[in-house]
């Protein structure tokens, strides 16, 4: 590895520290660090962003690695380094960043491969996920009805506060706090777990990565016109509204994750949870 893609969270590395810490290390051994260019928003400028590196370097919290693989949209190894709370994809702690660095330089690492989904709207529009895709309700308090279909079979109907559409990698997040439950993060399969549904089927359903999801956006109570938000990793957003559909299946597109610890996912499945 030679030409290195630093993105940093400025809100998280006040002053950039750690961010020039990690770019004296690498250009100590020769290595090339190109920094990642922010909008005025600090939004990255996607077309700044370089079309030959080796590794995406990020300096912040899962949210800042999901942005970035989101992004990326490449088979480019990502290497986290945490400070944000509870760190799932963002291994390294900033007391281990020099450490972190030699491994990495070493090739003393592995690349785990996560899936990512892709939903695809009528209007040919479309927009990928690393964690999840959600259906939430726009207005109100409402509960929205919604119908989902698995490769053209009616599944079922809800009447909830919406509908989280989770890879393994997403099923510690929103996934999680819904009642979901927690995958090994580099299976290969799609969870869909409803949001506060109003019935006693609450339960989520684990379906194959092959399968292929419709949500079919309903009519509210005495015909009521719904309006929805469709958001990706709680990021880009969406609207639709009653008799609009999206559809969802798994992304061509995979994200790359540097590991260096060696801990399985249950281990630190133990030391995230541990006391919450």
């Amino acid at each position: 590895m030679e030409r290195f893609f630093i993105v940093t969270n400025d809100g998280k590395d006040i002053g950039g520290r750690v961010t020039a810490k990690v770019k004296h290390l690498l250009e100590e051994q020769g290595k090339t660090c190109i920094l990642c260019e922010k909008d005025e928003d600090k939004k990255i400028v996607k077309e700044k962003v370089p079309a030959e590196i080796d590794c995406a370097i990020v300096i912040g919290g899962d949210g800042t690695l999901i942005e970035v693989a989101r992004m990326l949209r490449r088979e480019i190894p990502i290497l986290g380094i945490n400070m944000g709370t509870l760190g799932y994809l963002t291994e390294v702690e900033v007391s281990g960043v020099e450490q972190a660095v030699c491994q990495m330089l070493a090739d003393h690492y592995t690349i785990e491969n996560r899936m990512m989904l892709q939903a695809e709207f009528e209007d040919g529009s479309r927009d990928i996920a690393l964690n999840d895709i959600v259906v939430s309700r726009k207005n109100g308090l409402r509960l929205i009805h919604f119908d989902i279909y698995v490769n053209g079979s009616f599944l079922n109907s809800y009447e909830a506060d919406g509908v989280i559409l989770s890879t393994p990698t997403g099923s510690t997040a929103y996934n999680l706090s819904a009642g979901g439950p927690v995958v090994e993060p580099t299976a290969s399969l799609i969870v869909i777990t409803p949001i506060c549904s109003h019935s006693l089927n609450t339960s989520s359903i684990v379906l194959s990565s092959e399968d292929e999801i419709v949500i079919l956006i309903g009519e509210g109570r005495n015909g009521r016109t719904e309006e929805v938000y469709i958001t990706f990793d709680g990021a880009d957003m969406v609207e639709l509204k009653t008799g609009q559909k999206l559809t969802v299946h798994k992304s061509e597109s995979i994200t790359q994750l540097m590991k260096l610890n060696g801990l399985s996912f249950l281990e630190i499945l133990h030391r995230k949870m541990k006391g919450n």
